[in-house]
């Protein structure tokens, strides 16, 4: 299944991922695509924003990964973008994170191609004149869940 919506803003787009974040399972795999300056942070931290997160939310361009524990549950942001190789992200103690109940947020997921968990939700995110498009296809039956949801909440 596949979901497309275009917005205007940050602000919208922001509330495309607090939305995303209320309706997405427990255990999730997230795949983030898009050019530079797309807004794959923007949507990120409107995710955790949704889940009542109040700090700031950056990309863990330097770091790979940035950690979050929102009430009781661990949310992982991961930015590949420097990512030279993709078994580097053994190092992280992926496999780990995979075992229990959290959510993978992933930009630049094909920087990480045959070290990744398959996405459960693939949002690739385009520069439009006025704003951006934000194209949503589901990778597994719960993420098709989700985006029937999505639907049902903006009416398209």
């Amino acid at each position: 299944m596949v979901f497309e919506i275009e917005v205007d803003s940050p602000e919208q787009q922001e509330q495309i991922g607090a939305t995303l974040a209320n309706i997405c399972p427990a255990s999730c795999v997230i795949y983030l695509e898009g050019d530079l300056g797309a807004g794959k942070t923007t949507l990120v931290r409107g995710f955790l924003r949704g889940l009542g997160y109040q700090g700031a939310v950056k990309s863990p361009t330097y770091t790979l990964m940035e950690p979050y524990e929102i009430d009781g549950h661990n949310y992982y942001h991961f930015d590949l973008y420097r990512l030279a190789d993709p078994e580097e992200l053994e190092y992280l103690g992926l496999r780990d994170l995979l075992n229990g109940d959290a959510v993978l947020l992933f930009e630049w997921p094909e920087r990480g191609v045959g070290e990744l968990p398959q996405g459960d939700l693939l949002i690739h995110i385009q520069h439009r004149l006025n704003g951006r498009k934000i194209i949503l296809r589901a990778g597994s039956d719960n993420a098709n869940d989700v985006l029937q949801k999505l639907q049902k909440i903006y009416g398209c």
